[in-house]
């Protein structure tokens, strides 16, 4: 049995009805009883700017830092603007790569799902995420990818995926990116050691 983990879920959208918010929650639902994945909140972060990092940077910053920090993975639900992550979620990045070597992020085992309400699913965001991830020395889980199109017509009134078929996929997704994060944090000689033991 897997050791508990704990998982800092990254939002890109600010929107209090946010579709990635809802799939993040219904990821939180679906996820493997060891995983726990726990939104931290984004909006409330100035933006980075060096002269505020001194020995008293801003409480917000000091406090995202703090939640990001102990989590043993990091995974982005982040919509689509203008072919990119939206402005919010690259701040995070930045507040938590900083100060210089300090950074939040390096060896966290990471994912990325983005989802829109359009017919492409946030590709392009998607995609310029990874590349930020390359740099922040997170090893991303590569398959699978989750590009989620017409997200829109996915939940039912009660704020969770109506659909059998989509909750089947979510469920799939964190379950591969739970495997991901113990194949990055053990190793795959601890893995093929327990496996043997049976």
């Amino acid at each position: 049995m897997p050791q508990p983990r704990t998982v800092a879920v990254i939002v890109g959208s600010l929107r209090r009805d946010s579709l990635n918010r809802k799939v993040a929650l219904e990821l939180a639902r679906l996820a493997p009883p060891h995983l726990t994945l726990e939104i931290v909140e984004i909006g409330d972060l100035p933006l980075y700017n060096q002269d505020l990092e001194t020995e008293s940077p801003p409480p917000a910053w000091t406090a995202f830092r703090g939640k990001v920090a102990p989590a043993d993975g990091v995974l982005f639900v982040t919509p689509e603007y203008n072919r990119s992550m939206p402005a919010p979620i690259k701040n995070a990045i930045d507040v938590g790569s900083r100060p210089y070597g300090r950074s939040v992020w390096p060896k966290k085992p990471g994912a990325v799902i983005s989802a829109s309400p359009g017919a492409y699913g946030g590709f392009g965001a998607n995609h310029h995420l990874r590349q930020c991830t390359v740099f922040l020395d997170i090893p991303l889980m590569q398959q699978p990818e989750a590009y989620l199109a017409k997200v829109g017509d996915w939940f039912g009134a009660d704020g969770q995926v109506a659909d059998e078929k989509h909750r089947t996929y979510l469920a799939d997704f964190v379950a591969a990116y739970a495997d991901w994060i113990e194949k990055i944090l053990r190793g795959p000689g601890e893995l093929a050691d327990d496996a043997a033991k049976g």
